[in-house]
């Protein structure tokens, strides 16, 4: 199995909807809210592709089922869709979106505000990481103008104690890096 391939947006979307008639064959409905790089390259096309689908799902077992037989199918990792997530979700209190609708999955996107607050707690740092890129994407995206609406968007979300010291240096080092780019 190729555990380390990227999927581009065309996958996931084929693998979703692969996942959708599964469920149909089973007379079950579902419902995904895709995260990180996958809501990157679905929602907002700020990159080409993503290791995975970060995801809250229901019903999550059967979904679980499913998405392992797409997987040896096709020959994806056996987490290409995983709830890994849930450990950054904190509240229920951030707004989402339909993105899309198969037969028998509504697929969901959180807005740009949480998914930067969520991509600043738990932000990777090194080169197999676009954390770093998606955050600065989202920075402009949102036209933030200033590092402490950054920092007032993220209490929204997160407690100044969840807020690791990496994502305040990281954050002012890609802040500055947008200000010099963009005088």
């Amino acid at each position: 199995m190729n555990s380390s391939a990227k999927l581009l947006k065309e996958e996931i979307l084929m693998y979703l909807e692969e996942l959708s008639q599964e469920m149909g064959k089973e007379n079950l409905k579902g419902e995904i809210l895709v995260f990180g790089g996958a809501a990157m390259v679905l929602a907002f096309n700020s990159r080409p592709s993503t290791k995975d689908v970060d995801a809250l799902f229901q019903p999550k077992s059967k979904i679980y089922e499913l998405s392992k037989r797409i997987a040896e199918r096709h020959q994806l990792s056996p987490d290409w869709l995983n709830d890994s997530v849930k450990g950054f979700i904190n509240t229920d209190s951030f707004n989402y979106k339909l993105f899309l609708r198969f037969e028998n999955i509504a697929i969901y996107v959180p807005d740009p505000e949480y998914l930067l607050a969520m991509k600043s707690i738990s932000m990777r740092l090194g080169i197999e990481s676009s954390d770093l890129e998606d955050i600065k994407f989202l920075i402009e995206y949102l036209k933030i103008k200033k590092l402490e609406d950054i920092f007032n968007l993220i209490k929204k979300y997160y407690s100044r104690e969840q807020i690791p010291m990496k994502t305040y240096y990281a954050l002012e080092e890609i802040f500055q890096d947008i200000l010099d780019n963009n005088p």
